[in-house]
């Protein structure tokens, strides 16, 4: 028996099973899967009247809440495809990606009506902008019907839904996942779960985000009761563990970063957490112990892209042998980590051949399996320029050892070469963090007359530490080699910039040092 492979199949088998448990927390609404369904379903037969047919795009600004977790199944099942946006955006960025999408309705929270009053005369193509937190939302679900969706009338190839990238590199570009995409994803991750019947998901990191969406699929199929934590900040965090008996969340290091440097930490019992998974950006091992040490569970990195529907690879630990070491193991769970089930991974050089799995010689990660994108919307050479003969080349340079643990050194873009040296970045800013007083800190490419470009590094401090410039090279010449150790050194009180995401945007911070290269230049 043939059956087509949609997300839509978590939802029914959650129905199925799991209909009287409490599916979706946000709040103080708390909804069993079968009202979560019901809402669903509502949600799917009503959004004809609304002009939608299928392929149509159907958009979200919203925070993390049910009503957004709704689209996810509700707008799927109307053959149409969900479009979370990121909510951090500025309203010219908005503007370019309703436009290019051609999303046909916006859904949005009152949190965002100022910004959607400027949208409105700008992106002609939405039909119907609808504020989630009036009676018109209620009123169109009211409008709608029991109606359980019909798996076989599903095209598995079709697009069920696109995703914006962060535009941390450049700019965002429309990834499209497939109903089977996002089906089989789901499936492998399920299989990394020990304890589905006893898990409560934090839902910690906004849906739009990569970390964030690809976890609604797995946490539905597999029955776990779902937390939806509207806005991250720390104390509210630590209050939804202690009050829901939460056991699992995902975030990115800054997310960790706030978590670990909260007054609040050590105010709420945390005890029923098991595990943390870290994504999003390179972790270090500092950081895994740290998080291990204050929330007493199990800390991994993980490793995906947006493209990828996320997850790749999971940092698990492979034998007794790596159990027995701590420190090794510590290492290791900072690792990027290995292939989940359905995933090949490969780190290779230009050519697409695997580079020695020595754990020193760097390569291109490069990835093929059921998940990885069907390609970006409305551009097919941007989408053959990362798909090639059946590999998805990530932009992520990594070494990797005998185990297939995959290591990343950093983005493609960001290799810092001087003097005709290679420098990661990442291993750069990984030494700068190790210091006690160091909050955030980013390393980027400035100009230099005589090596072409150095290590330059903007650094925020802990509250009510203080850091030299002499006493951070110090520190560092025992952990890196002279060439690698930063020529520029800034120390800054005002938060790194960042996209909506969390990750850090080098883009940002290094066009300042370039631009006044360019200054020099001209004058």
């Amino acid at each position: 028996m043939i059956l087509p492979l949609t997300p839509l199949r978590c939802l029914e088998r959650a129905l199925d099973l799991f209909s009287n448990k409490t599916g979706v927390i946000c709040g103080e609404t708390s909804l069993t899967y079968a009202q979560f369904g019901e809402r669903c379903q509502r949600l799917a037969t009503a959004l004809p009247s609304l002009g939608v047919e299928p392929g149509d795009r159907v958009a979200y600004l919203s925070f993390n809440t049910h009503k957004l977790l709704e689209g996810y199944y509700g707008v799927v099942q109307a053959g149409a495809i969900v479009m979370p946006i990121n909510v951090r955006l500025s309203v010219e960025e908005l503007v370019v990606i309703l436009n290019h999408s051609g999303a046909k309705v916006l859904f949005f929270e009152n949190d965002f009506a100022a910004m959607v009053d400027q949208l409105r005369p700008r992106c002609k193509g939405v039909a119907h902008f609808i504020d989630l937190d009036t009676p018109a939302y209620g009123d169109l679900l009211a409008s709608g019907r029991l109606q359980e969706a019909d798996i076989l009338a599903v095209d598995e190839n079709s697009v069920a839904e696109l995703f914006y990238t962060s535009g941390s590199t450049g700019t965002p570009k429309g990834v499209m996942l497939t109903h089977r995409n996002l089906y089989l994803h789901a499936l492998s991750v399920a299989t990394l779960d020990q304890d589905p019947a006893n898990t409560i998901d934090l839902h910690t990191i906004p849906l739009f985000h990569a970390n964030g969406w690809g976890r609604p699929q797995s946490s539905t199929m597999l029955g776990f009761t779902q937390v939806m934590v509207r806005r991250f900040d720390p104390a509210t965090v630590f209050a939804l563990i202690e009050r829901h008996r939460a056991t699992e969340m995902s975030v990115v290091p800054t997310m960790a970063n706030m978590l670990l440097n909260s007054p609040a930490l050590g105010s709420h019992d945390l005890s029923s957490m098991r595990i943390i998974m870290l994504g999003g950006a390179a972790s270090t091992p500092e950081l895994v112990t740290r998080m291990e040490a204050a929330f007493n569970c199990r800390v991994h990195a993980g490793y995906g892209l947006t493209e990828t529907c996320p997850v790749l690879t999971v940092s698990r630990l492979k034998s007794e042998v790596l159990e027995a070491d701590p420190v090794e193991g510590q290492r290791r769970r900072a690792m990027t980590g290995w292939a989940i089930p359905g995933v090949t991974v490969r780190v290779a050089d230009l050519h697409g051949n695997p580079v020695p799995r020595d754990g020193q010689t760097i390569g291109e990660i490069i990835a093929r399996g059921d998940q990885v994108m069907l390609g970006y919307y409305n551009e097919p050479e941007a989408t053959e320029a990362v798909i090639r003969n059946h590999w998805f080349h990530t932009g992520d340079m990594a070494v990797w050892d005998e185990e297939g643990y995959v290591h990343i050194v950093d983005r493609k873009k960001e290799i810092i070469i001087s003097g005709g040296e290679n420098i990661s970045s990442l291993e750069v800013e990984r030494a700068i963090f190790s210091h006690e007083a160091v909050l955030e800190c980013a390393v980027v490419a400035a100009p230099d007359d005589e090596w072409g470009e150095v290590p330059a590094a903007v650094i925020v401090l802990k509250e009510g530490r203080t850091l030299s410039e002499e006493e951070l090279l110090t520190f560092l010449k025992t952990r890196l080699g002279k060439f690698k150790l930063p020529r520029v050194i800034e120390f800054t009180s005002d938060p790194l910039p960042k996209t909506g995401t969390g990750k850090i945007r080098k883009l940002v911070l290094r066009e300042r040092f370039w631009a006044g290269k360019e200054k020099r230049i001209q004058g």
